[in-house]
């Protein structure tokens, strides 16, 4: 049988699925392979590939595919190598010189920019990002790009998982080249540039051309519709997605259309056809030039420039250049007089993309978007062989009928194709289904795909003559109803939390889709019982539930108590808690019981916790914390503003101090503590364990299981492997004190470490 599938030119199609399996193995793995091992173990494989090319049997096929997956492993190694990003360590607030790149619009008064950094000061740092996200508030003019400013900013390193397994900022950020996030302390004046901001080089100055066209394309279409259609209506066309209000931001995301905001291979796929079918049709009424000309190759190649044009106007966002690729290689494919949609196009247009950026390949965009794109074509193959041989309909009311049918059938098969294809996915990395999602698909996509897109593409080919006022408007209108579907959906409550999935789960489910749509013998049933074997991973497995759950600046604490999350703060980070709340399936949110001191505070706090504690402070807590431990309820925070929070547990009382002067009344009285600040030691003379800044910048966020019946009674789970470094999180070990790598943990805390969740 596999010489049957060789026969149907299928083994090409698992060239970049190899590829692929080399580079997440290798961003996977704790350890960071050597360079040298790889390329090595390349060339010895494929040298042995080439000896046995005229062998028969599956051995020189084993020899290529180790081949491949070294290769993906090397393509990883080189991409990582070549960024070198350099992110921020720690959070801190500095004045910034830098020179804007890029901006977007992200409300009203607000834009982001893009920031090179030239230098800084007040404290100077000793390795400054090379690139920064900052925010500025109350702006109504933006800078332009180019223009050197210079302001105290409040940068922090991206962030990494709310939890050990869930998804890693830092790793985005690092092959982004995005060093650090912040935002502006009031506004930065502008600075006068050094020689090198002075004189940017071509391709940089080819780069701020797109992106200053892009910005000016952006603000025309909200001048023109103004709100949250006008704002759908750029980010559609210009990938600038901040500007909308987040109440609809989120009803998208509820409903399952979050995707159209994405320049993703729907927005391409849609341009480029109505273009390419738009051209054909005016070509059409001059019959005596379509007969003579391939008009067909005309319309390709010219569906090919403005599918270039659409991608240099998109901010060159990844999702953007993905779809580029894979639209470029279709056109390309007519032009040469080769099938456009077929399964070969979308192997080639992945080969391009993992040679590009293999790192893309751990995201969920580029996943989704291949199981999207593979499951589509395949079907699509699967309906062209059904219809081949029908006989179309000879009367004109049952011909409208049958296109009728047709058309619907089409549009809810694309919508349920792509709804299950991505559902694995998005259960995956988000923990949650969008239940509704093919019906809100099935109410929008007839208006985007024969409203919003050809106004959008008659409006972008009159902007540069002033005549595209009433087609962005009608776009406008037609997002205006796909925001009313979303946000009707999104009321109907449809939001079904999965829970974070056992470690298996993503691979066979994977394993099991590529072997079902790429094979077409009966070898492809493989992969039918390896995605039933994830299935029954998924509902039959029972992952144990942690009692404790810490992030990563050890500001935000909670204890888990049955269905409910008892955290320390009454308005917890909705970032960071939606995360905890999804991946282990928790509804209820227990805020803490506030109490007062006894004692009145005397001057402004941030005087007052420079002051040493005075007899009557400690005497107060002491008797709070009598009344905490006699009244309150277990597993249930009680805290004393800006002091410290307790919490009654089966192994002792759990403190959280926001002021560090009172540790030594928390090791006296607490068996766990967790501060955001830095504490002198890890292990008080009680026995009780401190969890700092320190440590859990280097551990990431932890989670915490009591076992009150063993000998060790707190088992700690961290995100990251301190032990262990990669590129994109060496900066957690850091020093700027001693300015090295070499800072470890203590061993009082590596001795409670279990096991790495990365």
């Amino acid at each position: 049988m596999l010489q049957e599938e060789g026969d149907h030119g299928r083994i090409f199609l698992f060239v970049p699925v190899l590829l692929g399996i080399g580079a997440a193995c290798w961003f996977a793995v704790g350890v960071e392979p050597p360079l040298w091992v790889l390329l090595a173990g390349l060339l010895a494989c494929a040298l042995l590939a080439t000896k046995l090319r005229h062998a028969a049997g599956i051995n020189r096929r084993m020899a290529w595919a180790a081949a491949l997956i070294l290769g993906g492993g090397v393509l990883a190694a080189a991409e990582s190598w070549r960024l070198q990003t350099v992110i921020l360590d720690s959070p801190v607030t500095a004045t910034v010189i830098a020179r804007i790149d890029r901006r977007e619009a992200a409300g009203a008064g607000r834009w982001r920019y893009l920031v090179h950094i030239l230098d800084t000061e007040k404290p100077r740092l000793k390795r400054p990002p090379e690139q920064v996200s900052l925010l500025m508030r109350g702006q109504p003019a933006p800078f332009e790009t180019g223009t050197v400013v210079k302001g105290r900013a409040r940068l922090s390193p991206p962030s990494g998982p709310a939890l050990p397994g869930l998804n890693d900022f830092a790793f985005s950020a690092y092959f982004d080249g995005i060093g650090a996030y912040g935002f502006w302390l009031g506004k930065p004046e502008v600075a006068e540039p050094s020689g090198a901001a002075r004189r940017p080089g071509f391709i940089h100055s080819i780069t701020l051309f797109f992106f200053d066209l892009r910005s000016g394309i952006g603000d025309r279409i909200r001048a023109i519709v103004p709100g949250d259609a006008g704002a759908f209506a750029a980010a559609i066309v210009t990938d600038e997605r901040r500007a909308m209000s987040e109440g609809t931001t989120e009803a998208l995301r509820l409903s399952g259309l979050a995707h159209i905001i994405a320049i993703s291979g729907l927005n391409m796929a849609l341009a480029a056809g109505i273009f390419f079918v738009g051209v054909r049709s005016i070509f059409s009424l001059f019959p005596g030039f379509s007969q003579r000309y391939p008009v067909k190759k005309f319309a390709a190649a010219g569906a090919l420039i403005m599918v270039c044009a659409y991608y240099l106007v998109s901010g060159f966002a990844v999702s953007a250049e993905r779809a580029f690729l894979m639209m470029a290689i279709l056109l390309i494919a007519v032009l040469v007089d080769r099938p456009s949609i077929s399964l070969r196009n979308v192997a080639l247009s992945a080969i391009v993309i993992m040679a590009m950026a293999p790192s893309e390949i751990m995201g969920p965009s580029f996943q989704m978007s291949f199981a999207a794109t593979l499951a589509l074509v395949s079907g699509y193959n699967l309906w062209s062989g059904h219809s081949a041989g029908r006989e179309p309909a000879r009367r004109p009311v049952s011909g409208i009928a049958t296109e009728t049918w047709n058309f619907v059938a089409s549009v809810f098969l694309t919508s349920l194709i792509g709804s299950l294809s991505t559902s694995v996915f998005s259960i995956e990395h988000f923990h949650k289904l969008a239940t509704y999602g093919l019906a809100a698909n099935l109410a929008a996509m007839p208006v985007i795909s024969f409203v919003v897109m050809p106004a959008g593409l008659i409006g972008m080919l009159l902007m540069p003559f002033g005549l595209d006022e009433w087609p962005i408007a009608v776009m406008g209108w037609g997002l205006g109803i796909v925001i009313t579907i979303a946000k009707t959906v999104a009321s109907w409550g449809g939001e079904l939390i999965i829970g974070r999935q056992p470690p298996l789960f993503l691979p066979l489910a994977v394993a099991g889709m590529v072997l079902f749509l790429l094979l077409r013998t009966r070898l492809r049933h493989i992969g039918t019982a390896l995605f039933l074997l994830a299935l029954a991973t998924s509902l039959l497995a029972t992952p144990q539930k942690p009692d404790l759950l810490i992030s990563e600046d050890g500001r935000l604490v909670a204890l888990l108590d049955g269905d409910t999350l008892n955290s320390n703060r009454r308005k917890p980070s909705a970032f960071i808690f939606d995360q905890w709340r999804r991946a282990l399936t928790i509804h209820t949110h227990g805020p803490p019981e506030q109490l007062d001191s006894a004692f009145p505070a005397k001057g402004p706090w941030s005087e007052r916790r420079k002051q040493p504690l005075d007899e009557d402070e400690l005497v107060d807590a002491d008797m709070l914390r009598q009344q905490i431990m006699e009244t309150s309820a277990d597993r249930r925070f009680t805290c004393v503003r800006q002091k410290w929070c307790l919490a009654k547990t089966a192994i002792g009382p759990v403190m959280v101090l926001e002021d560090g002067r009172y540790i030594g009344f928390a090791c006296d009285n607490a068996r766990l503590i967790i501060t955001p600040t830095r504490a002198k030691f890890a292990r008080c003379r009680s026995g009780a364990t401190v969890l700092d800044s320190e440590t859990l910048r280097q551990t990431g966020a932890v989670e915490i299981t009591f076992a009150v019946d063993a000998r060790q009674a707190l088992r700690i789970r961290p995100a990251f492997d301190p032990e262990n470094r990669r590129a994109w999180t060496q900066h957690r070990a850091y020093s700027w004190r001693d300015d090295d790598y070499t800072h470890r943990l203590p061993a009082e805390i590596r001795s409670l470490l279990s096991d790495s969740g990365g």
